[in-house]
């Protein structure tokens, strides 16, 4: 009887600890509460349960509208796929879950769409001639909802127009077109346009909000500059020039140019005028300098040449760069006495010219600034003035770093009354090394007598 009823209690245990191991019916979706998506992209959305064995499912739109997708009902879990995402999938979906005939669970979410695939086409009317009217036109293609759109063309850093969409209703997507005409000017050529399309959708997540598009005016000219010449005639130049400036920084790529007019056509020379022995001539008259050093500074001329003369033109490339080959030069000496004068003198250069500061290590291991000037004078120095000085050479391209340790020596006090002293050992060191050499020979003659004592060994010398 007894034990009937132990393993009744043992089953009762059993079954409760099953029960408490069963999960709660829940669900989700996902993603959850709210999801953007592009137009033309695919989009899952996903209904998932836990705690039912054979759940069922349902799909709606809050409005009763259609899905505008595909579901697919699984085992524990459905989905709902947008392949491809439109318009008309902007709304709050739906999921509702029922386990058996009593439970059921519904949750819900917000689509929220937009378009924005690409970036602006510019388009500009072909042939453009100088004083006559051009015209721009700008594509934003396939944009939703147009009615946030807002649009500016640019020429250079000025804005030419501007354009917003807001009182147009968006119900699909479109493309839309900006347009703007403008008189050519000469100074247009090799300028941008530009077009900045902005897409500012409030609490809407994604990217990119902005997009832009540049292209460069070419303009055609009528004949400008006109000379009249006598033939033959000798060389006249039209053209002498850097890019992209006389003044670079190193590292970058350079291009010379020289260009003349001449009849007949003159030969071109184009060299740094501080290699006069390299004459040879470029064809194009252009020199190129891939990744420029400073060594590339200095004037560059062009010379050009035919039967009737020559002519000449100069210009200047400077090359700006950090600072190099810093130097510390100490007068006297990096060791000097106590009361002495030590002069240190810093040099680098550089371009721009770098500016020098002077900083002592202390004895805590950190530098403190002293000085700010190429040439450090210490006078009446002190054995405190020891230690590790450090220049530093600096421009906007960087800086340099050189050290020197600076030993100094204590003075001798009572230099005069040294002098006997010194003498005086020394006399004693002249007279001490026969008294040492006797003592040796003494104490080998008594060991070889079997004594060991100095004593004893001197009465057998006596």
């Amino acid at each position: 009887m007894l034990k009937e009823m132990g393993r009744t209690s043992q089953d009762v245990v059993i079954i409760l600890c099953l029960l408490m191991t069963v999960k709660a019916f829940e669900m989700e979706i996902v993603p959850a509460n709210r999801i953007v998506a592009q137009i033309g992209e695919t989009l899952t959305l996903t209904c998932n349960t836990t705690g039912c064995a054979s759940p069922s499912f349902s799909w709606r739109t809050q409005m009763d509208n259609p899905l505008g997708g595909t579901v697919n009902n699984h085992k524990t879990y459905s989905t709902l796929i947008m392949n491809p995402v439109r318009v008309v999938n902007s709304h709050d979906y739906l999921c509702t879950v029922f386990c058996g005939e009593k439970d059921k669970k519904e949750k819900s979410i917000k689509v929220e769409i937009y378009s924005f695939p690409s970036d602006p086409v510019i388009e500009i009317s072909p042939s453009l001639v100088s004083g006559e009217l051009a015209t721009v036109i700008c594509k934003i293609p396939n944009v939703y909802p147009s009615d946030h759109l807002e649009v500016l063309l640019m020429k250079g850093e000025h804005v030419l127009f501007e354009k917003t969409f807001h009182e147009e209703v968006s119900t699909n997507v479109e493309t839309k077109t900006v347009a703007y005409s403008f008189n050519l000017k000469a100074d247009d050529i090799g300028k941008e346009i530009t077009c900045v399309a902005k897409l500012p959708i409030a609490d809407m997540d994604f990217e990119p909000k902005e997009r832009v598009t540049s292209k460069k005016l070419n303009a055609d000219f009528g004949p400008r500059n006109t000379n009249i010449t006598a033939s033959p005639g000798a060389p006249k130049f039209t053209e002498l020039s850097i890019e992209p400036s006389t003044t670079v920084q190193e590292g970058e790529n350079v291009s010379i140019q020289c260009s003349a007019d001449g009849n007949p056509p003159p030969k071109i020379i184009l060299r740094r005028k501080s290699d006069g022995a390299d004459t040879r001539p470029y064809s194009e008259g252009r020199i190129l300098l891939p990744s420029v050093t400073f060594l590339s500074g200095g004037n560059y001329e062009c010379v050009a040449k035919n039967k009737f003369g020559e002519s000449e033109s100069e210009i200047t490339l400077n090359v700006e760069y950090g600072p190099r080959n810093t130097m510390i030069s100490i007068i006297p000496a990096a060791v000097v006495k106590e009361g002495e004068t030590v002069t240190m003198e810093c040099t680098s250069s550089g371009n721009p010219a770098p500016l020098i500061s002077w900083k002592k290590k202390e004895s805590s291991g950190e530098s403190e600034k002293i000085f700010k000037e190429a040439t450090l004078t210490i006078q009446n120095i002190k054995i405190q003035d020891l230690g590790l000085y450090e220049c530093e050479a600096y421009n906007k391209f960087g800086k340099e770093e050189k050290s020197v340790n600076l030993l100094v020596q204590g003075k001798l006090e009572g230099t005069d009354q040294m002098i006997p002293l010194i003498i005086a050992f020394s006399s004693a060191a002249a007279t001490a090394v026969p008294v040492v050499a006797i003592l040796i020979y003494l104490s080998r003659k008594a060991k070889i007598n079997g004594s060991y004592s100095l004593v004893k060994a001197l009465r057998l010398k006596v």
